[in-house]
């Protein structure tokens, strides 16, 4: 007997069972049966069509960045000129201020030394003197004038070779007694005039109050008339000077000092001592204080120790002696008192006319203070000076 069968299928998830209460299955929302993915692209659509229409449908360029730019200040060109600065008119052998420079030479004066001979007429009157040794070991003085004149001048004595070397940078008048004939034809060449007692200058006297050879005298104011016209200029600057004392090298830079004991030669020891109440160094002829025939103390506001080869000279004395010069051509080395205070250096003179001019160790001008300045040449080898 043939039986039928029926196919069965399997039941459903969620579906009845017979006997079982149906559950009622939850709303779900349009989104939530659409899917996560769904939600993405609509809120996706709906930011596309917002920026759309605020940009009516166009690209949005990205904003431009301006280059940076550096803008430095504006400053107003000064219309008015940098003053010039004030340079006080001085005297060219002193660097004292003046408010006029005297239309005149200097004038180099040859004056003895000799004991007999002091106390000198003049000396104190002078821009610089020079002090020599010459045949015998014996000092002799040049002395220079310029800012004052004073009426007389001496004892004047005969010229000797340093002269020329030391005068013919000042290019004005050399006044002296004589000299021997080829002294005298060197300071011919060195282009300086000659005031010479032995050739009749004017204003030159032997006066009573001294005998021979040391009375011979002399007028500056006459030998300045005699001038001529090459040589009535004013003298060009020797020495550098500061414009005040206090800036003077020394001062500046020096040792302090309040004694200058030299030995020239076996019979000249001269000595400087400082004198705080004048500023100024005072002279000594050894231990005796030196003074002018007019009573004035000598003194120096710079002293200059200058040293330098001594030779002797092709020329002679009496007795055939040997008559010395100095090699001023050249340089060497100098000490420097200005103030209370003492500061070494070096001197040099490139020529015969050229003035001797003076440095410090590191090159630079050595400045003199304003005033009159003392020449104290030491023989190299023979003399010596002691600073204490």
């Amino acid at each position: 007997m043939a039986q039928s069968t029926t196919s069965r299928r399997p039941a459903r998830l969620g579906a009845t069972h017979p006997g079982r209460p149906r559950r009622p299955r939850p709303e779900r929302s349009s989104l939530a049966r659409r899917g996560l993915p769904g939600r993405l692209a609509v809120v996706a659509v709906a930011a596309a069509l917002a920026l759309t229409a605020c940009s009516g449908g166009e690209e949005v360029a990205e904003p431009e960045v301006p280059e940076p730019v550096t803008v430095s200040p504006s400053i107003e060109p000064s219309r008015t000129p940098a003053p010039e600065p004030e340079v006080p008119l001085t005297w060219p052998l002193t660097g004292v201020e003046t408010a006029e420079v005297a239309a005149r030479p200097a004038v180099a004066v040859k004056v003895e030394n000799t004991s007999v001979a002091r106390p000198q007429t003049g000396l104190e009157s002078a821009d610089v003197v020079w002090e020599t040794i010459v045949e015998f070991e014996v000092s002799r003085f040049v002395a220079v004038f310029h800012s004052q004149v004073p009426e007389e001048v001496g004892p004047i004595r005969s010229v000797r070779p340093m002269d020329p070397l030391i005068v013919a940078p000042l290019r004005g008048l050399l006044a002296y007694s004589g000299g021997q004939q080829g002294i005298l034809d060197e300071v011919r060449a060195s282009g300086v005039q000659s005031i010479s007692h032995d050739a009749g200058a004017a204003g030159m006297y032997r006066v009573g109050f001294r005998s021979a050879p040391h009375n011979v005298y002399g007028s500056l104011p006459t030998f300045l008339a005699s001038a001529d016209a090459e040589h009535a200029a004013p003298p060009a600057e020797q020495f550098a000077f500061a414009l005040r004392p206090e800036q003077a090298t020394a001062r500046v830079a020096g040792t302090p000092a309040g004694t200058l004991a030299f030995r020239l030669s076996a019979q000249s020891s001269p000595s400087w001592t400082f004198d705080g109440a004048s500023g100024t160094w005072l002279r000594s002829e050894g231990s005796t204080p030196a003074t002018a025939a007019s009573g004035a103390r000598l003194s120096a506001v710079n002293v200059v120790a200058l040293t330098a080869d001594h030779p002797n000279s092709p020329y002679g004395a009496q007795g055939g002696a040997p008559v010395p010069t100095y090699d001023l051509v050249g340089e060497g080395d100098v000490v420097v008192a200005s103030g209370p205070a003492t500061v070494a250096g070096r001197w040099r003179k490139t020529a015969l006319d050229a003035p001797l001019q003076l440095f410090t160790a590191d090159g630079a001008p050595l400045l003199l203070a304003p005033g009159n300045t003392w020449v104290e040449m030491i023989p190299a080898g023979k003399g010596s000076l002691t600073v204490s």
